[in-house]
């Protein structure tokens, strides 16, 4: 499922910057471009970075992307 229209990123794409260690809509931003046009998918994305949180999914990996994401645990 798309989540940025404006990029064209997935749902996929925004799960994988959060597996690789973003915890926050302007770390996904960096990462993959998703919430960094016109913001409106902010709100997604942040319930994406819940969903892992809660799935247990805290511990931050290396960024393959150039822009790196330094990961903070989830809350």
């Amino acid at each position: 499922m798309f989540v940025c229209l404006c990029m064209g990123i997935t749902s996929h794409d925004v799960s994988e910057c959060v597996a690789n260690g973003a915890r926050t809509s302007k770390q996904i931003a960096e990462a993959c471009g998703a919430g960094g046009d016109c913001g409106r998918c902010r709100r997604t994305l942040r319930a994406i970075i819940a969903a892992h949180c809660e799935a247990g999914d805290a511990a931050p990996k290396a960024v393959s992307h150039s822009s790196r994401v330094t990961g903070r645990a989830c809350r």
